[in-house]
């Protein structure tokens, strides 16, 4: 067992920016010594193209983002960036073949799931989950997917990108007041309203996974973002830290019961005290190794 980290790859940002660049490099720190640290790969760009609008990859290899894809974005579209999201997605692809190996796979990465097909919003520049599920694809995985998104964001570019694929069923549990203000169908939408705590979240989420059994997935990718604990900058949800890891533990018991295989990428994360954030981020996967490794 191993993870893969992207925490090496520095990106220009400009001062007082709120990208959470710190919590990689935190959330590697505090997993050493529990497994292996990989530097995340590059992603092929082969399999960019087998997910992606080419037209869109070419303007992102070519020129790049103008000023107003790079404000949709949120971020200046920099070399550092691409090579940053290259490496990311390149992580989730490698924990989806550890997962397909050996039931599970870890990227202390990814979840960027505002990317479209055709272009690039919120922090994501590659859909990293429909690259790797493309990828998988083509190496003959036949099997059912499941897309478990409990970011606090609803993840609208996963839902456009398998929206016509019956094999993907996507899960989106997030704040129905929260950005992005135009949502996407995903297969099983839960919109939740501002200040939700423990209690009521888990509820929502235990109705939701009942939902989901029924289409008996042999893979779960789990955006497990922590954007939902209280006194998060975007998060607008109220979850303790302890609500947050009966969150990832009843979904690591629901990926149990199923006999499925995990890939847990990281998801968002932009706590008002950024060691919360870290600490959340590392427990997750702390779970995760004690719960299925």
């Amino acid at each position: 067992m191993k993870a893969y980290t992207t925490y090496h790859l520095p990106v220009d940002l400009p001062e007082g920016h709120p990208f959470p660049l710190y919590k990689y490099r935190g959330v590697a720190e505090a997993l050493k010594g529990l497994l292996p640290l990989e530097p995340a790969p590059e992603v092929p760009k082969e399999a960019l193209f087998l997910a992606h609008d080419p037209a869109y990859l070419e303007k992102v290899f070519g020129q790049g983002l103008s000023r107003k894809e790079s404000l949709r974005l949120g971020l200046p579209f920099s070399p550092s960036f691409l090579r940053r999201a290259l490496h990311a997605a390149g992580g989730t692809l490698m924990a989806a073949l550890d997962a397909l190996e050996g039931g599970l796979g870890l990227n202390l990465a990814g979840g960027t799931h505002h990317a479209f097909p055709d272009r690039a919003e919120g922090y994501s520049l590659f859909n990293d989950v429909a690259v790797a599920v493309a990828w998988l694809r083509r190496g003959g995985f036949s099997g059912r997917v499941l897309v478990l998104d409990l970011d606090a964001h609803q993840g609208n570019g996963t839902a456009v990108f398998f929206g016509q694929d019956p094999t993907v069923y996507t899960l989106s549990l997030h704040g129905e007041r929260n950005y992005p203000l135009k949502k996407e169908r995903s297969d099983l939408d839960v919109g939740l309203p501002d200040g939700v705590g423990d209690e009521a979240y888990l509820w929502a989420l235990e109705e939701a996974l009942e939902k989901a059994w029924s289409f008996r997935p042999h893979l779960v990718f789990y955006n497990a973002g922590v954007d939902v604990l209280k006194g998060d900058r975007f998060g607008r949800l109220a979850l303790s830290l302890g609500g947050l890891a009966r969150r990832d533990l009843r979904v690591y018991r629901f990926v149990k019961e199923l006999g499925a295989a995990l890939v847990v990428v990281m998801g968002g994360g932009y706590n008002r005290d950024p060691r919360l954030t870290v600490e959340a981020h590392a427990t997750t996967y702390r779970l995760a190794l004690s719960s299925l490794a």
